[in-house]
């Protein structure tokens, strides 16, 4: 799952600025498996960029179950999807889930002797280098329980870059690295697949000539 800017070219209803973007658009949610399409929701921009994602997947899944009602399935998106309702949503209904996961102080420093040993290599052989941390960890005001943490310790030629990521998969399922460099990172080939969306399609933006009478969600 993942969210991108629809940039608006007029006065359209539900027409906000999006900062992290520096543009006026829509933030259209995109939900694929592998090269298909399972959710294309437009939303306004005025919003987290995680909104109703909740909806949409027990939507999914419940589609999913009906054909295959053993299939594992495996949520992945980045920390932007990082939220309480969702991994619990999950948790309650045999979701698995792999999200990036915003870093703070406490997660740095819990990552502390990691981040010095991928300095030390770095330094030795001068050359990109990483050690990974498997801890458990809970936020202060809004997790509900600890859960599985997955730290990078990484240092390149530009510095420290230290990366995390939170799941429900199992240490004994997946070790540190091969779930971080291997099941993570492999979501960014959904990014391919919004490019073909936006470019092949041309749907990279959203003239207001002929919609002006159109908000997001209208047929």
């Amino acid at each position: 799952m993942d969210a991108t800017d629809d940039r608006v070219h007029g006065n359209q209803e539900g027409r906000f600025f999006h900062g992290y973007y520096g543009d006026y658009c829509y933030l259209p949610l995109y939900i694929f498996c592998g090269d298909e399409l399972l959710c294309a929701r437009l939303r306004t921009a005025d919003q987290d960029g995680a909104a109703g994602t909740t909806e949409e997947i027990t939507r999914i899944v419940a589609q999913i179950r009906q054909r295959w009602p053993d299939v594992r399935i495996l949520v992945r998106g980045d920390s932007g999807f990082c939220r309480e309702d969702l991994m619990v949503w999950c948790e309650q209904n045999r979701v698995d889930y792999l999200f990036g996961l915003a870093k703070n102080s406490r997660l740095c420093e819990a990552l502390k002797l990691e981040r010095a040993l991928a300095k030390l290599i770095h330094d030795l052989k001068d050359l990109p280098a990483r050690a990974f941390k498997d801890f458990r960890y809970q936020t202060r005001t809004t997790g509900s329980r600890e859960r599985r943490v997955v730290g990078k310790a990484e240092y390149l030629d530009k510095g420290d870059n230290p990366r995390f990521v939170v799941t429900s998969l199992t240490r004994r399922q997946y070790r540190a690295q091969y779930l971080y460099e291997q099941l993570y990172c492999a979501r960014g080939e959904m990014e391919n697949r919004i490019k073909e969306q936006q470019l092949d399609l041309f749907a990279d933006r959203t003239s207001a000539n002929g919609c002006s009478n159109s908000a997001p969600g209208s047929p």
